[in-house]
This record gives C-alpha cells, sequence and structure tokens, in this order.
C-alpha cells in the first residue's frame, strides 16, 4: 500500500506548496485531511501527477482549519465523494459539507472504509482546554499496521492504544503524522518515544504538530528507522 505525502510544512521541491497542516493520499484513493488552503492543495496535487477523478472518499482527522482547509475545493472538484468526520465536529463544519451536496458520514466507531484501510472512530481529546475529537487512519499490510495522525489531541499514545484494541494480534509497523508534542518537555517526548519502542512500533514520521524536538528524539531513538516526512514523497507500507 502507497501513502503520497500531498501537503505538510516542509516539502522535497521547492514547487510543492508548504504550510501549516497535513494531507496524505492513500492508494490513490483515500484522502485523510486537506491542509491550509485548497488552491495550495490543488496545486501539489497537480504538480504530484495525483488524479482527483481517483479519489473516492476524504476523512478529517479533527475540526481544526489546517485539516480541512482544502476540503472544499476537492468537494468542488470532485462530485459525489464520501467525506467521513467525526460526530462531535462542529455544526458549521457538518452544514457546510452538506451544502456542498456530498455524503457526510459521522464515525464514532472503529469501521472499515476501504479494503483494508479503516478509520478508528471519534476518540476523545481536548485543546485549550476545550472538548477535540478526532480520529486516525488505519492501513492494514503485510507489514502489520500503519497509523496516520492530523493532530493527536487525544494523545498519540492513546490514539495508538485505541487501535491495538481492534487489532489486538496485529503488529505496528509504522506512526507518521501530527503528534502534538511540540509544546511538550523534553523528557515528556523522551517517554513518548520510549513507549513507541515497548510497543513494537518498527517506524516513527512524527511531522506537523510533533515540533523539532520531538522530531530530533525521535530520529536519535529509531536511527535507520525514522522517517523524515515531507510532501512529494512516496512512502511504501
Amino acid at each position: 500500500m502507497r501513502i503520497k505525502v500531498i501537503f505538510d510544512k516542509g516539502a522535497l521541491d521547492k514547487k510543492l506548496n508548504t504550510g501549516w497542516g497535513v494531507s496524505f493520499l492513500v492508494d490513490d484513493k483515500i484522502l485523510f485531511d486537506t491542509g491550509e488552503k485548497g488552491p495550495w492543495l490543488i496545486k501539489n496535487m497537480d504538480n504530484l501527477g495525483v488524479d482527483i477523478a481517483g479519489i473516492e472518499a476524504v476523512v478529517i482527522s479533527h475540526d481544526h482549519w489546517d485539516h480541512w482547509g482544502g476540503l472544499w475545493e476537492i468537494l468542488k472538484e470532485k462530485k459525489g465523494l464520501k467525506v467521513y468526520s467525526c460526530p462531535g465536529f462542529s455544526k458549521e463544519f457538518k452544514d457546510k459539507v452538506k451544502e456542498a451536496q456530498t455524503e457526510l458520514i459521522e464515525s464514532g466507531k472503529f469501521r472499515r472504509i476501504s479494503q483494508n484501510i479503516f478509520i478508528t472512530g471519534e476518540i476523545p481529546g481536548a485543546y485549550r482546554g476545550k472538548y477535540m475529537p478526532e480520529q486516525a487512519i488505519v492501513l492494514k499490510t503485510e507489514n502489520g499496521l500503519t497509523i496516520i495522525t492530523g493532530c493527536a489531541h487525544p494523545g498519540i499514545l492513546k490514539m495508538v492504544k485505541k487501535v491495538k484494541t481492534k487489532f489486538s494480534r496485529e503488529r505496528i509497523y509504522f506512526v507518521l503524522g501530527g503528534f502534538h508534542l511540540m509544546e511538550s518537555d523534553k523528557r515528556a517526548i523522551e517517554i513518548v518515544a520510549e513507549n513507541f519502542k515497548k510497543m513494537g512500533i518498527l517506524k516513527a514520521g512524527p511531522t506537523h504538530c510533533s515540533g523539532d524536538v520531538a522530531e530530533n528524539i525521535f530520529k536519535t531513538s529509531y536511527g535507520a528507522n525514522f522517517v523524515l516526512v515531507k510532501a512529494g514523497q512516496e512512502i511504501e507500507v
């Protein structure tokens, strides 16, 4: 299974737009998050040779502008897409999706959305004292499970453990995305990295809101199995 990094804070090529938020395309058909701006996302897709017509569904991790900012341009470009959100998203978000004459699917629980592609459904989290539910996407391959997170507001370890409750016998091959550690102190981040190792996670790719300190700590901890995530990458899992 292949992951294309469509949008992130860094890129492999200067032609690609970068900024806040992330966007990952799984097997050319499932888009996970859409970055902060629609025109930037569309331009990156054009530069990366992505066929928007082949996208079947969009999964939005959580209700923040930098994760659904590009959604509205995608919905203009491709009619009939399914959009997976959490039930705890705002009424404004839900209404806007419905106004685009798109099928909105609110996922409270774990579910399969395509062959060997799953979403966790709503996991309770918080951001600046307010409720912030979030979901992750899970890919099942011969290598094990790959988990992609948007920001991990519920806590990256909590989200990984949620996946493990569903796939208790599967090993976790790779965890990548936003780990929301840029405001955490060094020791707290080290504990997260240590727990990744204890949980048997083979590869780690913290990006976006993970922060430079976390990226360095995971790089030290994981060595050759650390993945520096940038727009323009294609990652086989």
